[in-house]
């Protein structure tokens, strides 16, 4: 398997897996890959970057902690949501789930906004298709957020724990890096990557 970064012609970038390179070009010569935000088929590789500077992530999050820790003592503040020591039935409960999640985040984009976006060459019965699936994308996004634990970049280190049952089983989320995503996959370590509708910048 193979991690590729992409981007339609629109300039969405996403992730997607392929079985090897040749079974991407495949796919994308017939296009059989559409864009996850508008449903373009014209994909393309993207850069990508490698994953460098963890202690700069690291101190990112260490300031979002220290941010959340000062908001919590607001007295306006919410009172945080209690994780669930399992996810919910329609997340896989034998593991965790590997997503990226930007940092702070921002609204999520409304359907029709995303619909907007739309390339004008989809019919109405297309426009449909990619609005449903937009929706449902949007909800497992908000319910994962909202019932299991983001972990940033510790996933690798927090889905071995809970693999060899040195913590409690619950449902995480987090970013990994191809390296360790592979070492998980060798180690039999279970979770699962799912599209993940960005946040929009309003």
């Amino acid at each position: 398997m193979i991690l590729f970064a992409l981007r339609c012609s629109a300039d969405h970038r996403f992730e997607a897996w392929f079985r090897n390179g040749a079974t991407y070009d495949e796919q994308a010569a017939a296009h059989q890959i559409a864009c996850p935000i508008c449903g373009d088929t014209v994909v393309g590789k993207a850069p990508m970057a490698p994953r460098i500077a963890k202690g700069v992530a690291r101190a990112a999050d260490r300031a979002r902690d220290q941010a959340e820790a000062v908001a919590a003592d607001a007295p306006s503040a919410p009172v945080p949501a209690t994780i669930p020591a399992h996810p919910p039935s329609h997340l896989p409960s034998h593991g965790p789930a590997a997503l990226p999640v930007p940092i702070p985040p921002a609204p999520l984009p409304s359907t029709a906004d995303m619909v907007a976006a739309l390339p004008p060459s989809l019919n109405d019965a297309q426009r449909e298709a990619v609005a449903e699936v937009m929706r449902q994308l949007t909800e497992v996004r908000r319910s994962v957020e909202k019932n299991c634990d983001y972990v940033g970049d510790r996933f690798a280190e927090e889905a071995r724990r809970i693999h060899y049952g040195e913590a409690d089983p619950r449902g995480i989320y987090g970013e990994a890096s191809d390296d360790e995503v592979a070492e998980l996959h060798e180690e039999g370590v279970t979770f699962h990557r799912i599209p993940w509708i960005p946040r929009s910048d309003s």
